[in-house]
């Protein structure tokens, strides 16, 4: 029996897409083989690779000048290979520190070049994301970077940034679940196993004006140039797979504007239940809330830990906050539906009734 899953990640996939997987994996199709087994130069992985390009180009509405790749070491490793790529010697690049996962890619852009904090939240304890109208962005930097929405403390960006300097996100936790304005990005990455697939596999879209400035001299397995121009190494080729088939079932329900109506109407269903009583007090300011990781704390923790437990008899499953917080943490992505979201308001008003 399946459990509603609310995992930060790896993250439940849609069952559909399960189930085709499930059918398809001792022979896929004409291969003679499973989809595990086959060469990554074959015609077979080379069609699903295009029709996931062609896919993603197609929902988010961009051409032929954004390059998809789909690459290795998730988004720590982009957290170093973007500095490497664009951040120049003598140039700054951008940041805003939203949560653990900005800052680890600040850490890394410093051991490369020139990072000005352009806005945080931490003072705050990443409980809300910083008003525009306070960042104090460099004339002419190389990029700003900023994570559109963070997994541990529950907030979002609701609002693609305007600035002048090309963006460059860590989309990871909420990439395809609303339309993007892609027009003032250079480059958007994402670890695929929230939104988009199994782990393993790391997209990344960059834009040909972009990749223009990349620098000199950068390793060849860094060199975003070389991942651009040809297949250089052997991807990941089952998580490639599967994003194609995430990624059909996202055009088959709506695409990007039928996923935001549904994200929402999930978040209004469990953010309401939250704020209906002082048993549970949401963590993230409610104009800054995540609608992917709903955060939430109980009276104590004993309560939490208490939560979590009868929780995952109950049939909800992956709870518990993370380490570094605590907490109880849902994640509401595309692949979770109203019917889990619904079992588990039903489970809290229960747990309510019983211990407050």
């Amino acid at each position: 029996m399946r459990v509603h899953n609310f995992s930060a990640g790896p993250a439940a996939l849609p069952e559909s897409v399960i189930n085709e997987v499930r059918e398809e994996l001792p022979v896929y199709r004409d291969a003679g083989a499973s989809v595990m087994e086959i060469s990554h130069r074959s015609p077979q992985y080379t069609a699903i690779a295009e029709s996931a390009r062609t896919r993603m180009r197609s929902l988010l509405g961009i051409g032929d000048d954004w390059h998809v790749l789909f690459l290795h070491g998730g988004a720590s490793t982009q957290f170093y290979q973007v500095p490497l790529n664009f951040l120049p010697e003598g140039a700054t690049a951008d940041y805003v520190d939203t949560g653990a996962w900005s800052a680890k890619a600040i850490k890394e852009a410093r051991s490369v070049g020139n990072v000005n904090l352009a806005a945080s939240s931490k003072e705050g304890n990443y409980t809300f994301i910083p008003s525009r109208g306070d960042w104090d962005v460099t004339p002419g930097a190389a990029y700003l970077h900023f994570t559109s929405n963070n997994t541990i403390h529950g907030t979002e960006y609701h609002v693609d940034p305007q600035v002048e300097a090309p963006l460059v996100c860590d989309a990871s936790s909420d990439f395809l679940s609303r339309p993007i304005d892609m027009a003032g990005y250079g480059l958007i990455y994402a670890g695929a196993q929230k939104n988009l697939g199994p782990a393993g596999v790391t997209v990344v879209l960059v834009h040909d004006s972009f990749l223009a400035k990349r620098k000199d001299g950068v390793p060849t397995i860094l060199d975003y140039r070389t991942h651009a121009e040809k297949l250089f190494h052997t991807p990941t080729v089952f998580a490639v797979y599967v994003v194609e088939k995430v990624l059909a079932w996202i055009e088959a329900n709506g695409g990007l504007t039928g996923m935001a109506a549904l994200n929402r109407e999930k978040g209004a269903l469990l953010y309401n239940r939250l704020d209906r009583t002082d048993f549970y007090r949401g963590t993230a300011r409610p104009d800054s809330r995540s609608l992917m990781n709903v955060t939430f704390r109980l009276p104590s923790e004993d309560l939490e830990a208490e939560f979590v437990r009868e929780a995952a008899k109950a049939g909800l499953a992956g709870l518990k906050g993370h380490r570094s917080v605590g907490g109880i943490r849902a994640s509401t992505y595309n692949a979770v539906g109203m019917d889990s979201v619904s079992a588990l308001v039903a489970f809290m008003d229960d747990f309510e009734a019983r211990r407050g």
